[in-house]
């Protein structure tokens, strides 16, 4: 695969250390309980699959993924709240997926809230099936919350 690919409006290619600022600029406008620099660094240097779409005012989303015995885990997906609804989520996933399948994955997982509609409709569309449930997976104002597993083969 190239190292930069375009889908739409967007181009996706592999994210580096100096793209971590950006990152986490939008991780923390995004989540109430964000990733930190460290986690990201950390990503980075173990190896996982960090990948952004940059459109023309500069990142735009950003998805982490881990690949390891057949699977492919999608652990961070995120669109800068300035370019959310306009397709760059599954721009991200179907990059995300062609990088799960020259790692040779036959499954990709991921985690989601159920109060998370928007992302479940996304995941919907792609094919994604719930497989299971974490207990209590996500922090919350009013305690934890549930995470959904979802699966599709690759």
């Amino acid at each position: 695969m190239s190292a930069v690919v375009g889908y739409g409006d967007c181009c996706c290619r592999p994210l580096a250390e100096e793209n971590l600022e950006q990152v986490l600029a939008i991780e923390q406008r995004s989540y109430e309980y964000p990733w930190t620099h460290g986690v990201f660094r950390e990503c980075l240097r173990a190896g996982y699959c960090m990948w952004g779409a940059f459109a023309d005012t500069g990142l735009a989303g950003y998805c982490v993924m881990s690949v390891a015995v057949g699977e492919a885990h999608i652990l961070n997906i995120c669109v800068d709240p300035d370019h959310r609804r306009s397709g760059i989520a599954i721009q991200l996933m179907h990059n995300m997926l062609d990088v799960a399948r020259e790692h040779t994955a036959d499954t990709m997982l991921l985690e989601v809230r159920p109060s998370n509609r928007g992302a479940r409709a996304l995941y919907q569309t792609l094919g994604f099936r719930r497989v299971g449930v974490r207990t209590g997976y996500y922090p919350g104002r009013d305690g934890r919350e549930d995470a959904w597993i979802l699966a599709l083969p690759v």
